[in-house]
């Protein structure tokens, strides 16, 4: 291979009207590199362009970290360039970097999620599907529940109890629970690449560069070796076409410059000759470029070449020679673009074409006609659904892109940096300046002042007693004893006149910060540094969201790169998946998803996936949705099961909407049940009533049972009653016979006795009388009164009467 000149200032870029053998040439690639070159390295045109842009982004990165050059200042500061006279700390106050760290930190702290939506026939056939059984469900639910209740057959294609109610609840159900195993394959393999790549940590460069620099750029690529691979590229080492998109999507040419020493450059590109590495070696790119462009370009060194890798795009035409077959049918064969077939109507066959996107890539060494490598670039990335088109591997993104220049929320402050550290250094040169209160001492003050006992008192002993105890002895009138004008000796120096200038000084300085605040945005309430104790809490959140309102454009910048690379990656599986070689190793790379994601896996490249980002709420927005919940709650709106589904939703607008679904699903449930309680109640009430009819007869019953009963029980008693009584009364009968017959033989007896006692009497008597009448007789004859036989009290029987022995 041969090393030509060094290049000429004044190429173009080729035509694209040209055949494709054209384009694949060598010299067509060469012509490319030599219009890139001389787009961004010639001083004719832009006059250095990419020495500038670096020069640039390099400034606004000094001024990220708090350190810019201080030659500014010292110009500034100087009197006629002279600043011996200045000893100040020169070393710049890093304001910057606190709203840089506020602002990337904030963004890497809100996760995001990657969403794929199969959009190809077969997923879109699968899911049209699944909506119709859904739909036939919601319409015939009140059918299927009866059908299912009568003859027990389940006639519903879905689970009855996730049938959504409505089309909005259809709609959010499809969107937070519908899945197809093929995208949850997609989801998982992309965010496996990401991981491998360490994404996470790269998205952080990405979001810092877009804050200093306003432009962040990332590439994706293939290799056998390491699979998909994701670099991160620095916007001061890009090249690419003029652009006013933000997103860069009109440009036909992008590359990157890297440094490159001569034994890697060998190594990447083994085909180069020993005697272009020496041709090299004399004219590396630190000689090439030229000795005025080392202070612009501080890292080229001899010994090493610089070299531009750039994607180029244009088009060409896929041509087919359609002939027609004996058998009347139609056969294509593939031809290329010097194709033309003759315009004959006695022609079987004619041309048929179509022109898509492709993009070359090549490799040259900067300052040199050293073409290193081009070809058409091989696994490029077509969307399925337009595969005419083609995307770069690399992608950039920049916010706020104005006539191909991005503006950056570091390059809004770098001038009220620069006067904050000018009142900085102005700070210093006051507090140098400013002097001590001190005091005077007239000396005549003291002259002859006796203090007794012959001591002396000079000036310095009145200034140690003024120091110590405040007072002063001193004399107001001379030695001449003329009046002395400076009768109180020592009198106080202030040296207030710099305490003015540092107020001025800080209140300048305080404006410049608010001044920053204002320009970007990022007020005290973003980063909490000075909250006001007066103002509330609701305002406080406020300014916060305004402030995240300021920066959103930034967050937007870098959710739209994490898309494009997530797109690369899912055309990228799908063309990978296409080569036998590859294919199982980055399968075999899958290996912690679970079996059944694996199959799927396998048939991703038959698919088409639409790619969606979606971040998780800030702070003010979870706090807002957190605030809804929390009502919610409190008004028994919605369960806490519900609560912790609401807040797993990452998407604030489905949140939202699942909360207001949630609300009238609970509502309804609400409704049912308490129609249900009121249906129990009144069922409860009617089942107390008759229950409590029952209960009453039952009562009856029992109660004239229990009356008949005890009727029977005391007819019982009563004839065990009688019975007894009969018993009790024979007995009795027979005791009072027993006994009437024994008074009776006692009657008898006593009558007996009686009636013999009666006759003993009347025997005794007789006798008595006889002898009384004897006695009498007698007496008359002796003339005596006669004798009483009668006893006096004696004729009862112990009080005992008789008549308790009469017959009854």
């Amino acid at each position: 291979m041969g090393i030509g000149k060094q290049v000429a200032t004044t190429a173009n870029f080729p035509s694209h009207a040209v055949l494709q053998e054209v384009k694949e040439s060598p010299e067509y690639g060469k012509q490319v590199g030599r219009a890139i070159e001389n787009e961004w390295f010639s001083k004719q045109n832009n006059g250095y362009k990419f020495f500038n842009q670096r020069t640039s982004f390099n400034e606004l990165r000094l001024y990220a970290r708090g350190e810019q050059s201080v030659d500014k200042y010292k110009d500034y500061m100087s009197t006629n360039g002279d600043n011996s006279y200045l000893n100040l700390d020169w070393k710049p106050v890093p304001i910057i970097p606190k709203f840089v760290d506020i602002v990337v930190n904030g963004i890497s702290e809100r996760p995001y999620q990657i969403t794929c939506y199969s959009q190809d026939p077969t997923s879109m056939e699968k899911r049209t599907a699944y909506i119709e059984g859904m739909i036939s469900d919601m319409r015939n639910k009140e059918l299927f529940n009866s059908i299912q209740g009568d003859l027990g057959i389940n006639m519903f294609q879905n689970d009855k109890d996730k049938i959504p109610e409505t089309e909005d609840d259809l709609s959010l159900h499809m969107q937070l629970d519908y899945k197809e195993s093929i995208e949850i394959a997609e989801e998982e393999a992309i965010s496996n690449v990401l991981a491998l790549n360490k994404y996470d940590w790269l998205k952080r460069r990405l979001d810092y560069d877009l804050t200093v620099l306003g432009i962040a750029a990332a590439e994706h690529t293939f290799n056998t070796a390491e699979g998909i691979v994701i670099k991160y590229v620095d916007p001061s080492d890009m090249v690419y076409s003029y652009s006013e998109s933000p997103y860069f999507d009109d440009i036909y040419y992008q590359g990157v410059i890297s440094k490159m020493s001569i034994s890697e450059l060998k190594k990447n590109y083994p085909h180069l000759s020993l005697e272009d590495i020496e041709e090299i070696e004399g004219q590396s790119s630190g000689n090439t470029l030229g000795s005025s462009n080392r202070d612009r370009m501080p890292d080229l060194e001899d010994g090493y070449v610089y070299i531009m890798r750039y994607y180029y795009k244009t088009f060409c035409d896929q041509v087919y020679k359609v002939k027609e077959t004996p058998q009347g049918g139609l056969k294509d064969i593939k031809k290329d673009d010097s194709f033309n077939p003759p315009e004959s109507k006695d022609s079987r066959f004619e041309k048929v074409s179509r022109s898509i996107e492709v993009l070359y890539e090549g490799a040259k060494i900067v300052g040199h006609d050293v073409m290193l490598e081009w070809r058409m670039a091989e696994n490029m990335t077509k969307p399925k659904s337009d595969i005419t088109k083609v995307h770069f591997p690399l992608r950039i993104v920049a916010p706020r892109m104005f006539r191909g220049q991005a503006e950056s929320l570091v390059g809004r402050m770098m001038s009220f940096a620069d006067s904050i550290q000018i009142i900085h250094l102005k700070l210093q040169q006051v507090l140098a300046k400013l002097l001590p209160d001190g005091v005077f001492l007239d000396a005549d003050g003291f002259s002859n002042v006796n203090l007794g006992e012959g001591t002396s008192y000079d000036p310095q002993e009145a200034l140690n007693m003024f120091l110590q105890t405040g007072s002063v002895i001193g004399s107001s009138l001379t030695a001449e004893g003329e009046f002395n004008n400076a009768k109180i000796p020592i009198q106080e120096i202030n040296h207030s006149g710099g305490n003015a200038k540092i107020s001025a000084l800080i209140a300048s300085y305080n404006m410049y910060m608010q001044m920053i605040r204002d320009v970007t945005g990022l007020n005290e309430a973003r980063d909490g540094s000075t909250p006001s104790k007066d103002a509330l809490v609701g305002v406080q959140k406020l300014a916060a969201a305004n402030s995240n309102t300021a920066t959103r454009h930034i967050v937007d910048a870098g959710t739209y790169l994490t898309l494009c690379i997530a797109e690369g990656i899912s055309l990228r599986i799908s063309d990978i998946l296409e080569y036998s070689n590859t294919r199982e190793s980055f399968i075999n790379s899958l290996g912690k998803f679970n079996v059944a994601t694996l199959t799927e896996v396998r048939e991703l490249n038959n698919h088409d996936f639409g790619i969606y980002i979606s971040l998780a709420p800030d702070e003010e927005e979870k706090q807002i949705l957190e605030g809804n919940i929390q009502m919610a709650l409190q008004k028994e709106q919605i369960g806490l099961e519900d609560a912790i589904d609401i807040r797993n939703v990452n998407n604030l607008k489905l949140a939202n909407q699942l909360l207001k679904v949630r609300r009238r699903i609970k509502e309804e449930k609400d409704n049912a049940r308490q129609m249900q309680n009121i249906q129990a109640q009144a069922n409860a009430n009617a089942e107390a009533s008759e229950r409590k009819a029952a209960a009453e007869m039952q009562k009856e019953q029992a109660i004239a049972q229990t009356k008949g009963q005890l009727e029977q029980i005391k007819s019982q008693l009563k004839i065990q009653e009688l019975d007894r009584e009969k018993e009790l009364k024979k007995e009795l009968m027979y005791y009072e016979f027993i006994l009437n017959k024994e008074l009776k033989e006692l009657e008898n007896g006593v009558i007996n006795k009686k009636e013999a006692y009666k006759e003993d009497r009347k025997d005794k008597r007789t006798k008595l009388q006889a002898g009384q009448q004897s006695e009498l007789i007698e007496q008359r004859q002796r003339g005596t009164p006669p004798k009483d036989f009668e006893s006096s009290g004696n004729d009862v029987m112990g009080g005992i009467g008789m008549e308790g022995f009469e017959p009854r």
